[in-house]
């Protein structure tokens, strides 16, 4: 059985990129040649975003910095 740390780091490391590419896509959205979205619209997706990034960072005590590329611990 691994231990605590290691199988932290690899589900993190897993479950950090997945949710990077699904915030992408989301992004890909805003591509006002292909979709067509009001400012309301735009800003309840942010919100809800937003609003589950900060309830994430809440639980892990609000720390980290903002990187490009692929998420590794």
């Amino acid at each position: 059985m691994r231990d605590k740390h290691g199988k932290f780091v690899e589900l993190a490391n897993k479950r950090v990129n997945t949710a990077i590419k699904a915030m992408r896509l989301v992004a890909n959205l805003s591509n006002r040649a292909n979709y067509d979205y009001s400012e309301d619209e735009a800003r309840r997706v942010t919100r809800a975003l937003q609003k589950e990034l900060d309830a994430t960072k809440a639980k892990f005590g609000d720390g980290g910095a903002a990187g490009e590329g692929e998420f590794r611990l």
